[in-house]
């Protein structure tokens, strides 16, 4: 089959001329945002056709990685329990259903312990149920009432990232007739059962109201509680452990501002911590009578004071945790007589725990070199236990408990792995790669055993670099079928993360941005000099602005691989951050800066992969999008294919594959998603001419 028209029915339009500082701008392929027009659908699919078509020789392949990867998981599993009160919560899944099915049971009276210690069964909801009759299922909210008889929860059937939010009494079983529209990730009960708040968004997905709902009240009663109109910031709701307050977080990406109401008070007013300073981040938690605040003001990398409850501004701050360049503050949990400090220290997350009753320190040691962690659910104020889940690239997600008491992690469960998977056949390294101003890149690496770094082995490099995201050196199972074929898979940990502190992600954003690209090439140039690859050998991956770096990185060393992988890419940066209609727009002048302005309308043009396309030979490329993605819209990724098919040298495959039914992350069954994988892994080997 064909590459498809290079110039498409609508194509023949005069191109979207764009004027701006004294600069012209032809956009050939602005049309392909027409989203309802059926010449733009039909097109899309024409690329969907033929880019099946161009893979139609791996069918074979897939299916047998499609097996591979099924093989390795336990179909049937259920996830560590977590004790809330008199019960414990966990989702578990069923062989050949797609999605989770979350459940509770009765812990026993009088046991100290939830290991062995419950009763019957509680289904709460089966989103496999849910599901049924819609090609995607997402769950957002998932919120238990203080006294355990309500769920809060919110559903996305088809993946726009706007959710219907409903009511369930859990001793009837029985639905409230209230379902509220609109809705997005967070929401909070209030201590009287029966008060939730929420947050919705506006036309362009900026997450700007919260309001109050009372059961079994209508929506269109509910009241609005607060309405955010500066388009930088958006809101979300928290509540503390010790569930004393309500905390509406209103935040930009370089400030924010706290309102904290007392949970038992749910028609009283919010009250602001400290009023938004541009420049100023802070977060929060609670115990009783006391505010452990992080905190930005005066430390790069944050500190940590306190504050009292009643008086809590800034004037009373006293501090506890100075500041350190060495280790950046990620976050605070507080329990009834233990805080917990989640720092970064030399690219790594730490774990440090502070006995508020004789003011004891302890570092938490884990058992490997590289390695990732993260907060579990830890809904028990009066706990002893704190729940993390760990992995690393060769070791399975792990949830540990730490004991306060006795100062150690209990293993809780391990997610298993099947089809003889052994950690020990697999090592795990951190290399530094040297960047063009001499600044070195942390890269973490995962191989079999067996590897010579003979130049010969296959190699992924992935990357991210973008809103101070870091990518963790943490486990992901489908990796293994690549990594048995004698793949290295590597993370590369580039300036616009926070890996190194809030210096490395100041250095990789704004007029800083071309940092996160030259990273990613001396990152791919050090693997191939230090003979863990090859040119012909190596491919590159990233996912939305991870996308865009691999768009960048294509125009600036289009020789540096053979293949890449570019997931719902942000590649159309220019038209997009001047276009304020498009979701998520105005809030990212802060990452990317704001086009209006002549210096960030020039720097951003000089690396926007659709901008910079040329006629040179490009690598294989896969391109993805999703039809209703408001994060990334289809079209971006739709029309730098456009655009480089009609001007790039060679023959190269480049495929577009546009899911129809979905948004930015892709299908949302667990089968589904495991079908794209397979897709994906074959169009690697095919392309790195690794087909058996």
């Amino acid at each position: 089959m064909t590459e498809p028209d290079r110039k498409p029915p609508m194509a023949e339009r005069k191109p979207h001329v764009l004027t701006l500082h004294g600069h012209s701008r032809l956009d050939d392929y602005f049309w392909l945002r027409e989203r309802e027009n059926p010449e733009v659908l039909a097109y899309l699919e024409a690329e969907n056709r033929y880019t099946q078509s161009m893979m139609d020789h791996t069918a074979e392949l897939q299916a047998a990685l499609y097996q591979e990867l099924i093989a390795r998981i336990q179909e049937s599993d259920q996830e560590a329990p977590v004790r809330r009160g008199r019960f414990e919560y966990y989702s578990r899944t069923e062989a050949g259903r797609q999605y989770a099915i979350y459940c509770r049971r009765k812990i026993s009276e009088g046991q100290g312990s939830i290991e062995g210690a419950a009763s019957d069964e509680e289904i709460l909801l089966d989103l496999n149920e849910a599901a049924q009759g819609f090609d995607y299922c997402k769950l957002g909210v998932f919120r238990i009432s203080p006294d355990q008889r309500w769920l809060a929860y919110s559903l996305d059937l088809d993946g726009g990232e706007r959710f219907q939010l409903a009511f369930k009494n859990l001793e009837t079983g029985q639905l409230q007739s209230e379902k509220i529209a609109g809705t997005i990730y967070t929401g909070e009960w209030a201590n009287d059962n029966r008060t939730y708040f929420y947050t919705t968004q506006n036309e362009v997905w900026r997450t700007w109201r919260l309001y109050r709902h009372i059961l079994g009240h209508a929506a269109d009663v509910d009241s609005l509680i607060y309405q955010e109109d500066d388009v930088l910031f958006e809101l979300s709701i928290e509540k503390t452990r010790d569930q004393a307050y309500l905390l509406l977080v209103i935040e930009s990406l370089e400030t924010a501002e706290i309102g904290i109401l007392e949970a038992d008070n749910p028609l009283g007013v919010f009250r602001i911590i400290e009023p938004r300073r541009t420049g100023h981040k802070y977060f929060l938690e609670h115990r009783p009578g006391v505010f452990y605040i992080g905190t930005n003001d005066g430390a790069k990398n944050y500190r940590v004071v306190t504050a009292s409850d009643t008086a809590p501004g800034r004037e009373n701050w006293l501090e506890l945790i100075p500041h350190d360049e060495a280790v950046k503050i990620d976050g605070l949990d507080a329990f009834q007589d233990h805080l917990v400090i989640h720092q970064r220290r030399d690219g790594l997350k730490s774990l440090r725990i502070l006995d508020l009753t004789n003011r004891e320190s302890r570092r938490v040691a884990f058992p490997e070199a590289a390695y990732d962690y993260g907060r579990g659910d830890n809904p028990e104020f009066t706990s002893r236990r704190l729940r993390i889940t760990y992995s690393s690239l060769k070791t399975p997600d792990t949830a540990f408990d730490y004991d306060f008491d006795l100062h150690r992690l209990v293993e809780i469960k391990r997610k298993p792995v099947l089809g003889g998977f052994d950690p020990d056949q697999y090592v795990v390294e951190r290399r530094f790669a040297p960047a063009e101003d001499g600044t070195k890149v942390p890269i973490s690496l995962v191989y079999r055993r067996e590897f010579k770094a003979d130049g010969q082995a296959p190699c992924l490099l992935n990357g991210y670099g973008a809103y101070g995201y870091s990518i963790e050196p943490a486990f992901n199972m489908d990796v293994i079928s690549l990594l048995d074929r004698g793949f290295v898979y590597a993370r590369a940990h580039i300036r616009g993360g926070q890996e190194m502190g809030r210096f490395w992600y100041d250095s990789g954003k704004l007029l800083n941005k071309r940092n996160s690209f030259t990273d990613f090439i001396a990152c791919g140039k050090y693997l191939i000099d230090e003979k863990y690859t090859r040119p012909e050998k190596l491919a590159i991956i990233g996912r939305s602005a991870g996308g865009l770096l691999i768009g960048a990185v294509l125009n600036l060393a289009p020789d540096l691989c053979q293949a890449a992988v570019a997931h719902v890419a942000f590649v159309d940066a220019v038209t997009t951050m001047l276009d304020e209609s498009i979701p998520l727009t105005s809030g990212e002048f802060e990452e990317w800066g704001n086009p209006q302005e002549a210096a960030y309308y020039q720097y951003i043009l000089s690396y926007s992969p659709y901008d910079n396309v040329q006629n040179k030979p490009y690598p294989h490329i896969l391109a993805t999008a999703g039809l209703n993605d408001p994060r990334v819209q289809y079209w971006e990724p739709a029309k730098w294919v456009a655009k480089m098919r009609r001007m790039k040298v060679g023959d190269r495959r480049l495929l577009l594959k546009t899911n129809m039914q979905s948004g930015h992350a892709g299908a949302s069954g667990r089968y589904d998603h495991l079908k794209e994988t397979a897709f994906e892994y074959a169009f690697l080997l095919d392309s790195l001419d690794l087909l058996q």
